[in-house]
């Protein structure tokens, strides 16, 4: 039996991450389509793809990719909160549905989202109706599955739950937690996705898919806090809350950015229910059934607290955010650049140090005036920024393309060097880059600190003259309180291999 090959779009996000290895585990060839494949560097399934570096909106790129492919699955969809990105996406998918047709693709698979009928539907969802339409009229046999809210760790739908019933004791709401929602767990949604490749070519429709539960937004909350272990939450639901205002409420309030909120919340102003299940015909349910909502929360509770989660939306790009990679130091002559430049020698073994920088961020913060650093996260996520409580995926090991607070993972070269792209909001581009050598004569160690940060006119340079006077604290705190802390972790090794040495053996 000749292996079937998939294409994958959207490899770098959600679905798409946790979809891949469970096609490889079921013997297919994966070819990945990724416009930044440096985010796939570190994925543990990475050298059993084929990745290929395109734009869906370049049709040469998606052409070369389609050679040989016998099963698309397309799923990327904007989230960003601004710009023409309806008639962007739908660009995208009439050059992915005419490269599919002209390569002899055998099935595309596209995720999009379960709608009412008959509803001025926002932007967003009206998108995604779109993009399935032109797929399915693409000459290719076409399955579109329309879910819902997607319950899963990592998943943004999931966090948005999770933090605004564990921030908030009493819940001033939107009218819209009335409205009646069908959740999937994200087990069911690979499920379907993977069941799809199997499908018969006279499948060619749109299908809605839903867990087992309709509920309302406030029940799902409380559902949450029962299987968190926390008390229901009291509801108010004010009619004075705008999808606007809403979105900078859970701006504030979770780590979600307002860009990422806005189309999360406009897609909740509806009742988004099955409205039917033409689906049990062609790919029956799993073996014990669709997963309940409690059940999904549980699972994805247990997930997080083992560690495992897989893939998050933390790591989605950010709509605004920079996306360029540090230039080249010679790249740099012409232009106006800031920089900070900082080292320290130290006792430390170089492997201590990598393991603090490594961990940096999240729980473990900056070692440097916290107080500074969380009054800079608010004052970004005023503005619609990430802020510091984006937090981080692992709280030990690092991936490229990982997010870290207000920071992103551009490149890593373990055991020496992280180099983090700023993605919040400032007037021009900023990085911060830790790394650790060997000591001279191979004792010790020393660290390096760079802050760069190329300005955007007059604004950019005005910035950076701002926080001059806070660097001298900040980043000459950071370099003493990760040397401190690397030295104390080499202590303490050693301190454990003596005490290991003096006992008896046997």
């Amino acid at each position: 039996m000749t292996t079937r090959q998939v294409l994958v779009t959207g490899a770098t996000g959600y679905i798409g991450g946790r979809l891949v290895p469970r096609l490889l585990a079921d013997g297919f060839t994966v070819r990945v389509l990724a416009r930044s494949p440096q985010k796939l560097t570190d994925v543990p399934w990475a050298p059993d793809v084929e990745i290929v570096q395109g734009d869906l909106h370049d049709a040469d790129s998606v052409r070369d990719a389609m050679r040989g492919i016998d099963i698309v699955y397309y799923l990327v969809h904007s989230m960003r909160a601004s710009g023409d990105f309806e008639e962007e996406e739908s660009d995208a998918a009439r050059t992915v549905a005419e490269a599919a047709e002209a390569a002899g693709v055998s099935r595309i698979v596209y995720l999009g989202a379960l709608h009412p009928d008959g509803e001025k539907l926002s932007r967003h969802l009206r998108s995604r109706v779109a993009v399935g339409r032109i797929l399915l009229a693409s000459g290719v046999p076409t399955i579109v599955f329309q879910a819902g809210v997607v319950i899963g760790s990592g998943s943004a739908s999931f966090e948005m739950i999770r933090h605004l019933t564990e921030v908030l004791p009493y819940m001033p709401a939107p009218k819209w937690v009335r409205n009646r929602i069908q959740p999937i767990a994200i087990r069911d949604v690979l499920f379907y996705l993977r069941a799809a490749a199997d499908l018969p070519p006279e499948v060619n429709r749109a299908f809605d898919i839903g867990g087992p539960d309709i509920l309302r937004y406030g029940q799902m909350m409380n559902g949450y806090a029962v299987e968190a272990g926390l008390r229901q939450r009291p509801i108010a639901s004010l009619p004075v809350f705008t999808p606007w205002l809403a979105s900078q409420w859970v701006n504030l309030v979770t780590p979600i950015p307002r860009s990422l909120a806005v189309p999360i919340i406009e897609s909740l102003q509806y009742d988004c229910v099955v409205q039917e299940t033409d689906i049990d015909g062609v790919i029956p349910p799993p073996e014990g059934g669709l997963t309940g909502y409690r059940k999904a929360v549980r699972l994805a509770l247990a997930k997080m607290r083992d560690g495992a989660v897989e893939t998050s939306w933390r790591n989605s790009s950010v709509d605004g955010a920079p996306s360029d990679p540090l230039p080249s130091e010679p790249d740099w002559a012409g232009h106006t650049v800031y920089t900070d430049v900082r080292e320290r020698a130290s006792t430390a073994n170089p492997a201590s140090v990598w393991r603090v920088i490594e961990g940096i961020g999240g729980e473990r913060g900056w070692y440097s005036f916290p107080l500074a650093w969380a009054l800079r996260g608010w004052a970004d996520k005023l503005v619609g920024g990430v802020g510091l409580t984006r937090g981080r995926l692992d709280p030990d090991r690092l991936q490229t393309g990982d997010a870290v607070d207000w920071w992103r993972v551009e490149r890593l070269e373990r055991g020496s060097r992280l180099r983090l792209r700023a993605e919040m909001r400032v007037p021009g581009r900023a990085w911060l880059e830790l790394s650790v050598e060997p000591g001279e004569q191979g004792s010790g160690s020393i660290y390096h600190q760079r802050a760069i940060f190329f300005p955007q006119g007059l604004p950019g340079r005005l910035y950076w003259l701002s926080i001059l006077p806070f660097h001298g604290i900040i980043f000459s705190g950071m370099v003493n309180r990760i040397v401190l802390e690397a030295e104390a972790e080499t202590q303490a090794e050693a301190e454990a291999e003596a005490a290991n040495a003096e006992q008896p053996e046997g």
